[in-house]
Formats: C-alpha cells, sequence, structure tokens
C-alpha cells in the first residue's frame, strides 16, 4: 500500500465527512429556514422538492462531464460550491435569493455525490479489497456532527448565517487542501491533466441501462427506507406509539448512530464473507427492522425497529455503487465506463428520496401509519431477490481472493 493511496484514501473520507456535515446542517434546520425566508406550508414541499431534483440533474451532467474531466477535479470544485451555497442559505436576504442558492446547493450536490463516489469506487478497485463503507462512514460521522451542530443552533436561537459561517471557514479550505491528493481511476489527481483534458476509455462509459436496472432499484428501495426514518421516524414514534415530543427525537438520532458502526464494520464483513451475503443480510435485518415498528406495542420497542433500520440499511447503497463500478469496468472495461455507471446509479439516489416521503405520509393519511411502515419492508426485500448482482468476479475485490494491495494508482496530484 503506498503513501499515495492512503493520502487519497484520507482525503476522500474528509470530502464525504465535510459532505455529511453540510448536508446534515441544511435538513435539518428546514424549519429555521421557513421562518427565516417566510416560505408557506404551501410553498415549502416546492422548495424541497427542487434540491433532489436539481441534484439529479446534477449527477447526469457529472456523468457527461466526466467523459472529458477528472472526476477528481469536479470533487475539487463541487465541494466548496456546496459549502458557500449552504452559506447563501443562512444569510440570504428574500425568497429569490432562497431559490438561487438551493439552486446552486442542489446541483452541486449532486455532482459532488456523483464524483465522490466514482473516486470511491476507483480506490476501493485500487486497494483491491472492499473500503467504500468506510467512506459512507465518514459520512453519516458528518451528518451526526452536522445534526449536532444543528441542535445548539437551535437551542441557542442562533442566526442561521451565524451557526453556517464557522462551519464553511473551516470545512472549505480544509476541503481544498484534501483535493491535492485525490486519485482517479487512471492514475491521475485533481491537479493532473491528459492530453487535451480526455479520459481513456471514456468513449466506452455506456453500459447499458438494463444491465444496471436491479441496482437501480436497490438504490431507490434503499433511499425510500432511509427518507422514511428521516422523515417519518419523529411523527410515528409521537403519533403512533405515543411517546414524549422530546423522546421523539431520539430514533433519527439511534438510526444514524447504528448506520455509522454498521458502515465502520461493513467492510470487514464483505472482505470476510462476500458482497452478496451482507447485502442480503442487510435487507432481511432493515426489514425486520421496518416490520418491528410497525407492530410495535410501544415506544421502546419502536426505537429498537429504528436501530434495526440503520444497522440493516447502512451496507445497501455503498455496496450499489460498488458493485456498478465493477459492473461496468467488467462490461465495457476502464474507469470511464465506471465513472458513468456510478453517475447513472446515483440519479436513483434522488428518486428514491422524492417517493419516500411523500409514499408514507399518503398511505399513513389514507391507511394507516403501521401499515404504511410495511411498504418500504417489502420494497427492501426485493434487494434479496437481486443480491446476485453485487457479487464479483473471482479475480476482483470482494469477491474472497483479495488482490495484492501494493496496486500501482500512477502519480497522484503531488507529485508522488
Amino acid at each position: 500500500m503506498t503513501d499515495v493511496l492512503r493520502r487519497g484514501r484520507v482525503s476522500l473520507a474528509f470530502g464525504f465527512f465535510a459532505q455529511g456535515v453540510a448536508f446534515a446542517l441544511l435538513v435539518t434546520r428546514i424549519p429555521a429556514v421557513q421562518d427565516r425566508y417566510g416560505v408557506s406550508d404551501a410553498l415549502l414541499p416546492v422548495f424541497l422538492a427542487a434540491v433532489p431534483i436539481l441534484a439529479g440533474v446534477g449527477s447526469v451532467v457529472t456523468g457527461r462531464l466526466v467523459r472529458r474531466v477528472r472526476p477528481s477535479r469536479l470533487l475539487r470544485w463541487s465541494q466548496p460550491v456546496v459549502l458557500l451555497a449552504l452559506l447563501g442559505v443562512g444569510a440570504g436576504d428574500g425568497v429569490a435569493a432562497l431559490a438561487v442558492a438551493l439552486g446552486f446547493f442542489g446541483l452541486a450536490v449532486g455532482a459532488l455525490d456523483a464524483s465522490m463516489n466514482m473516486l470511491g469506487v476507483s480506490l476501493q478497485r485500487a486497494y483491491g479489497r472492499s473500503i467504500m463503507l468506510g467512506f459512507h462512514a465518514a459520512y453519516s460521522l458528518g451528518g451526526i456532527l452536522g445534526a449536532s451542530l444543528a441542535w445548539a443552533g437551535a437551542h441557542w436561537d442562533l442566526a442561521l448565517w451565524v451557526s453556517y459561517l464557522p462551519v464553511v471557514v473551516v470545512l472549505l479550505p480544509l476541503a481544498l487542501v484534501g483535493s491535492r491528493w485525490y486519485l482517479d481511476g487512471d492514475g491521475g489527481g485533481a491537479g493532473e491533466v491528459g492530453a487535451g483534458g480526455s479520459r481513456k476509455a471514456a468513449e466506452g462509459a455506456g453500459v447499458g441501462f438494463k444491465v444496471l436496472l436491479p441496482l437501480c432499484l436497490v438504490m431507490t428501495f434503499a433511499y425510500i427506507g432511509d427518507s422514511t426514518v428521516s422523515n417519518w421516524s419523529a411523527k410515528y414514534l409521537q403519533d403512533v406509539l405515543g411517546s414524549s415530543e422530546q423522546l421523539a427525537t431520539v430514533p433519527y438520532n439511534v438510526y444514524m448512530v447504528t448506520t455509522l458502526v454498521g458502515r465502520a464494520v461493513g467492510d470487514f464483513g464483505v472482505r470476510r464473507f462476500g458482497a452478496v451475503a451482507v447485502v442480503r443480510g442487510g435487507a432481511v435485518v432493515a426489514a425486520g427492522g421496518f416490520a418491528v415498528v410497525a407492530g410495535a406495542p410501544g415506544a421502546w420497542v419502536g426505537m429498537l425497529g429504528f436501530t434495526l433500520l440503520g444497522l440493516g440499511l447502512c451496507v445497501l447503497v455503498p455496496q450499489t455503487f460498488a458493485a456498478a463500478g465493477r459492473l461496468a469496468e467488467e462490461r465495457d472495461g476502464g474507469p470511464g465506463a465506471s465513472d458513468a455507471a456510478v453517475a447513472r446509479l446515483n440519479v436513483f439516489n434522488y428518486v428514491g428520496f422524492l417517493i419516500g416521503s411523500p409514499l408514507v405520509g399518503a398511505l399513513g393519511d389514507a391507511w394507516s401509519y403501521r401499515g404504511a411502515m410495511l411498504v418500504p419492508m417489502v420494497l427492501v426485500l426485493v434487494t434479496v431477490v437481486y443480491a446476485r448482482s453485487f457479487e464479483a468476479q473471482p479475480d476482483r475485490y470482494g469477491g474472497g481472493h483479495e488482490r495484492p494491495r501494493t496496486a500501482d494508482v500512477g502519480r497522484g496530484s503531488n507529485g508522488l
């Protein structure tokens, strides 16, 4: 394992961490954003839906840009835009300013998510073993920190820009410095440019949608489950299971912590048992969590269900990205194919997010919230059917035969 690989891994993990902080600071302060700008309850869903829709657009555009621009460069410059857009959300002076800030945030988040996972997949290939869950663990850690900072801001009744400015001042320069060591799948870094700016094998980056469809469905179902927890756990515990308002805030925090724990140890599980077994196990545990939540007689049993959900759902998304990159390489070869597949798959992150919350809400109002929890349970269980899509070839990472960890990824952007 070379110093270049280590630096690339640490710098990318920090990128995931910073993204987790920024996203959590935005979504957990939505009520404060609404109050600051006087956004009506009728208009708020439009703003909230616009962010994932624009993020999907950003991901699609990124999939096309990586044919000529290294993912490391896209990540290097999309992360500052996300952080500055977050500050813009807190410092704007009108609804139009909010719309512009959220627009930049959404587009940049799509590019950021796609390029981060592209680099994660290529680094995992270079390591010859599963490390993808570790990057998403860093994201979860950032999300916990961001949510904690948001709680502190709300508790002390701080203005949004006062809460956001110190975070941006700290994270932005660190992200720019760390971006010097990003590594692409073809051995290049954020500071290197290929001949004419083009990337080898990008012209072959066209793995068919039909091939990726099982993974796209898994990604969608995973995010339907995730958005169900993030949007409905507090209401479910308070209105259905009769908890106090204070206790109702606990399930999401428990979910985030168990997500972090599951991702922190998940790579070891993949190396020991293989991706197929880990994905199947995660889907079964997550479905069990939804079943416990749906049948819970009280708040504490309900929290047990949300704990199981965190442990189960946490492995699905990172392994889906890894499987898409691997499948594209096996079909078309080269980093360009992998990058295009990851960008296409990333769109279904936002599809699941857009579907999940309205679906559960509509079913809860029309039927019952207990019954509504059974729908994401069934969808997550479908992942078991598609688990074979996560199977690696014997000479690939995650297939039970790890390659030596001294893979040559070329010279990094720092000249090493």
